[in-house]
């Protein structure tokens, strides 16, 4: 891509069928930026990379499964040590290095509103997708502040609770806090932050100050107006929170209720899922800026406007 800099695109067998990761060459050797799913393929990728580079390190965005899913064919292929955000990789850990959480989310989704048949679908899928998540555990711990190979280590909250970025000489290396063509996925799940929309429009407006010229996306093409970006998609959530608004009534209306005229009816049972999960994250927001009233009845939550 640039001097100094490479860009290796891994496939994804689900939407958005890619994921960016980044080379970043440095005094020491490189730093690979984010994994990748864990697929056969991969181990013959990452070999061809370390014949080529001298990879010394390996550092993780967020623990999404396209991003840390690879990392043990990374280090294998490479023999260099992983590198992940301290919170992030608690959540890491919490989600897939336990059998207890499918269940946990399953059961949390039917809490919201979700009908059995998709919450549970949720068990099944999950089953199929372990395979190909293979992060490394106890890896070296980043935190906001820290040095990599001179790249400042940014927390950028939202998409993920740990989210974090890399930004140098005007270029941030931003996974999925910044996307050019969709807005990333803000969703509210069993165990996070409490307000994960604040979190990321609190991400964005400090992204918007930083005046990095470049931001290099997990997906899509390079950014060359991120500030711009970063408005763009801060007024599109201010616009959703409007609707969300606008969906509510006196009567109480779960998650799963406000996510039909948020999103339409026409939703596999993933989809819907995710639906509710950025519903919710909404409904959050808007019950902190006084938009909305949580409420609980039978173990069952639900939001009316105020």
């Amino acid at each position: 891509m640039f001097d100094g800099l490479a860009r290796l695109t891994l496939p994804l067998p689900m939407r958005p069928s890619h994921v960016h990761c980044y080379l970043l060459e440095g005094d020491d050797g490189w730093t690979l930026v984010d994994t990748g799913f864990a697929l056969p393929e991969l181990d013959e990728v990452f070999a061809q990379v370390a014949r080529e580079l001298n990879v010394s390190r390996i550092v993780i965005t967020h623990f999404h499964p396209d991003h840390v899913g690879g990392a043990q064919q990374a280090q294998a292929a490479t023999g260099a040590p992983v590198h992940q955000g301290a919170f992030d990789y608690e959540q890491c850990a919490h989600v897939w290095g336990s059998d207890d959480w499918l269940p946990v989310i399953a059961e949390w989704f039917l809490a919201n509103g979700v009908p059995p048949a998709v919450a549970n679908e949720l068990l099944e899928a999950g089953s199929v997708y372990a395979p190909f998540i293979r992060y490394v555990r106890d890896p070296e711990l980043l935190h906001p502040g820290d040095a990599v190979d001179g790249w400042e280590v940014l927390a950028l909250p939202g998409h993920a609770d740990g989210h974090l970025g890399l930004v140098r000489d005007g270029v941030l290396v931003a996974g999925d806090h910044l996307l050019p063509r969709i807005t990333p996925a803000v969703g509210l799940y069993p165990d996070s932050r409490p307000d994960p929309l604040g979190d990321y429009l609190d991400s964005l407006e400090r992204t918007a100050t930083l005046g990095v010229r470049l931001a290099l996306p997990g997906h899509g093409e390079p950014m060359h107006k991120p500030t711009e970006r970063a408005r763009e998609i801060v007024a599109h959530h201010r616009e959703r929170l409007q609707a969300t608004a606008i969906a509510l009534g006196s009567e109480p209306r779960t998650g799963y209720d406000v996510s039909y005229p948020l999103f339409g009816a026409d939703l596999n049972p993933a989809a819907r899922r995710f639906a509710v999960a950025e519903t919710l994250s909404h409904l959050e927001r808007l019950v902190r800026e006084g938009g909305a009233r949580r409420h609980e009845d039978a173990g069952t939550l639900s939001y009316t406007a105020t």
